[in-house]
């Protein structure tokens, strides 16, 4: 599961003649990493301070603009010059140049700065795409990244300037590259119809949301060579909004969490997160719509090992608290 605190992602103005820096993320200041308490649980809400690109008046948009088209305005002569296989060739060079793992199949020539920096456009042919500027050093933008440093400013602004953006169609479809992520992560029974980066961790790892046909989705990061994914009923309980989540979605989660247990017909109307227990299970406690409520032992696969009533439940981390225990028979 998730271990880190998320940073919000943000979007800003990326005039491709300005392209100088990668884009930046803000921090929030980073809680614990998830310990036996919720409370200790990662945070990764987009809220909080977040540096986002100002409102444009539209003279200065359009300024910009023709600051914009000057800068990368291209020749006739390096237009008919460059062919397919140039631009894919010279996409790779610069991202090789970079040191990003990228095998290049298909690329496109955006435009040359005035100080003959070509700017591309490249698909790999596995992970997400890129902007790859010539400059030195060279400097890629992952499109994955870009895209969710648009969708998190245009929910603050729908008419804000949102910068240089990936454009080839391939670039635009981020299911088969998430689907990957979520195999990696070990998540095989979603569909994954939406996503996008949503934030970084503390560590300095992109997140990523992926939402599921019929279904709750997930969080997904990448920990060294590994990927690690948290659905979002768990991230409901730390009141953390998933984008691509409804509410009978995450309610509807807890079926599938319970199945196969004593608590099978549990109509989960509300549940909280306990802590851990001595065999790294974290416990949850579930209410019923009807019935005793329970304590759920859940393991990284997302489904409970065990539960326990309320009453087998009395002693452990102060017993139930959404439901009120019946009182213990003596042959209990």
């Amino acid at each position: 599961m998730l271990q880190k605190k998320l940073l919000a992602l943000v979007g800003g103005a990326m005039a491709l003649a300005l392209l100088s820096a990668q884009p930046a993320l803000a921090q929030v200041a980073p809680n614990d990493p998830r310990g036996d308490d919720v409370s200790d649980r990662a945070s990764g809400n987009i809220r909080g301070d977040r540096v986002l690109p100002g409102r444009m008046s539209d003279g200065a948009r359009e300024r910009r603009d023709r600051r914009r088209d000057r800068d990368q305005e291209q020749t006739p002569e390096a237009a008919a010059a460059a062919t397919p296989e140039e631009n894919k060739a010279a996409a790779q060079a610069v991202l090789t140049a970079a040191g990003v793992n990228c095998v290049v199949s298909e690329a496109s020539l955006l435009g040359v700065t005035a100080e003959q920096h070509s700017t591309y456009e490249a698909v790999c042919t596995e992970g997400p795409g890129y902007l790859a500027v010539s400059s030195t050093p060279p400097q890629t933008f992952n499109c994955l990244e870009l895209a969710g440093q648009a969708e998190t400013t245009r929910l603050r602004d729908p008419e804000a300037d949102v910068g240089q953006q990936c454009t080839l169609p391939v670039n635009l479809d981020p299911a088969p590259v998430l689907t990957s992520y979520a195999r990696a992560a070990g998540i095989a029974d979603c569909t994954v119809d939406r996503g996008s980066a949503i934030g970084k961790s503390t560590a300095g790892n992109t997140i990523f949301e992926i939402g599921c046909a019929d279904r709750d989705g997930f969080w997904l990061e990448q920990v060294g060579d590994s990927w690690q994914a948290t659905p979002c009923w768990d991230l409901a309980l730390m009141q953390e909004a998933c984008r691509y989540s409804t509410e009978a979605e995450i309610k509807g989660a807890w079926g599938r969490v319970l199945a196969g247990t004593a608590a099978a017909a549990c109509d989960v109307q509300e549940a909280r997160r306990v802590g851990r227990d001595a065999q790294s299970l974290t416990v949850y406690e579930v209410k019923c719509g009807a019935g005793d409520g329970y304590f759920a032992r859940v393991g990284n696969t997302f489904t409970a090992q065990r539960v326990h009533t309320c009453v087998e439940a009395a002693n452990i981390a102060g017993g139930c608290t959404l439901t009120a225990a019946a009182p213990a028979t003596s042959e209990q």
